[in-house]
């Protein structure tokens, strides 16, 4: 697998040293900010320290901010007279707020000054090495006495596999690796819809949620999604990764969605170390529920659908909690492993370290991927760091993660309280839901 080159800027080590005297004293109980702009992205924000002593000890692993630049930001930096562009430089605006009497809102913000700095057309970051562009002090503003801006700036590679899964889950799909044009098989994805777990399924009496052997009528059964697996195969044919339902998706008590109080889960397993087909290591869980934008339980498009990631510690029956994010029920989104955005406890880092590679502590991407809406054809796109990959089990976990993710949406659609029998209704849904 070849990976793609990306290089990840990153923003830290902030703190500011006003000029002594009275407005110094005056700003020293203010709350003051930052905002660090970068052509062609969002604007991101930061809170700023004010340094009072001498002697000050600045967190050297958490970043304010970190832009990734991929392919085509990078040849945009290597364009001719890119350093007159707005992208050839990272801007570093810092505030002052000033508050009212009303409860002590900020409600004025004074600039204090700007910092800029080139960003490196240098290729050292293609040889692994990291671009230190600043770290250390700068003055800004205006006059013989500036404050000063301490920070870091910092360009490294964070080369990364980029995924994509030919089709729909539920039609058994293909997953491509992506390289410029070239669109090179990788997985293949085999989903199956089991409302009862096979006696041969190796996590049938270990992890799949069981409502008792009792019938249950037709209403009840359709107004539940369980049983759902997805199998990540290799060019080989061999399992080597899959997401299991490991708690059905059910509507709230007196409503038709699925709620935080009782989210449904996946289990994210890959195939075991020691060879054996018919074992599976688990590695995380993943639960999900819808919230409504409305104070009513109705169903929106507005709506979010909200995920929520655990790494499962080996021998322990504690979790830890690595990534939560919402997505629109409508529009889909993004969901993300990134441990400089989570700003995850010190034992979280220490078991995705264990978990996911070393780098992981000291922070960065890890994955991501993309999908559609409830109503949507979803084809996820994947991109995981390469530094988290190494062997094919490794990428497949996160692929079956991904899978996950994009049923999750899915199946926290809102529940019918009928079936829908109208002539001339639309092709059935590959995934039969209330059915």
């Amino acid at each position: 697998m070849d990976p793609q080159p990306f290089v990840r800027l990153s923003v830290g080590q902030l703190g500011l040293k006003l000029p002594a005297g009275g407005n110094a004293s005056k700003a020293a109980s203010r709350l003051c900010d930052c905002e660090i702009r970068l052509g062609g992205f969002p604007v991101q924000t930061a809170q700023v320290p004010l340094i009072h002593s001498p002697e000050f000890n600045l967190d050297p692993f958490t970043n304010a901010a970190v832009f990734s630049l991929d392919e085509s930001d990078l040849k945009a930096l290597a364009a001719p007279g890119c350093f007159r562009a707005p992208r050839s430089y990272l801007e570093v605006a810092v505030y002052l707020a000033r508050f009212g009497a009303r409860c002590g809102v900020a409600w004025r913000k004074r600039l204090v000054g700007v910092f800029r700095v080139e960003l490196a057309s240098s290729s050292e970051w293609r040889e692994g090495k990291p671009v230190l562009l600043h770290h250390g002090w700068a003055g800004i503003g205006k006059g013989e006495a500036r404050p000063e801006l301490h920070l870091r700036v910092k360009m490294e590679a964070d080369p990364r596999y980029i995924f994509q899964f030919d089709d729909e889950i539920a039609l058994n799909p293909q997953v491509v690796q992506l390289h410029g044009s070239i669109r090179q098989p990788i997985f293949s994805c085999k989903f199956i819809r089991d409302r009862r777990p096979s006696q041969s399924d190796p996590l049938g009496g270990q992890y799949w949620s069981s409502s008792g052997s009792e019938e249950k009528d037709m209403e009840m059964v359709r107004r539940e999604r369980k049983g759902w697996k997805v199998v990540i195969h290799d060019l080989s044919g061999s399992a080597v990764a899959a997401a299991f339902m490991a708690t059905p998706f059910v509507p709230a008590p007196g409503g038709d969605t699925v709620a935080r109080s009782n989210p449904g889960a996946w289990l994210i397993v890959r195939a075991d170390t020691t060879g054996s087909s018919e074992s599976w290591q688990p590695w995380g869980r993943l639960e999900a529920w819808r919230e409504s934008s409305a104070p009513a339980a109705v169903a929106s498009s507005r709506d979010t659908v909200r995920l929520r990631l655990h790494l499962l510690p080996d021998g322990q029956d504690d979790c830890v909690l690595v990534s939560e994010a919402p997505l629109s029920s409508d529009k889909g989104g993004e969901f993300s492993i990134d441990m400089d955005r989570q700003a995850p406890a010190a034992t979280a880092a220490d078991h995705c370290a264990a978990s996911l590679g070393a780098a992981c502590a000291g922070g960065g991407f890890v994955m991501s991927c993309r999908v559609e809406g409830e109503a949507r054809s979803s084809r996820p796109f994947v991109q995981l760091a390469m530094r988290h990959v190494t062997c094919m089990e490794d990428a497949a976990m996160f692929v079956a993660l991904a899978a996950a993710v994009d049923l999750s949406v899915k199946a926290c659609r809102p529940f019918q309280r009928k079936p829908n029998k109208k002539a001339g209704s639309p092709a059935p849904d590959p995934l039969e839901l209330d059915t």
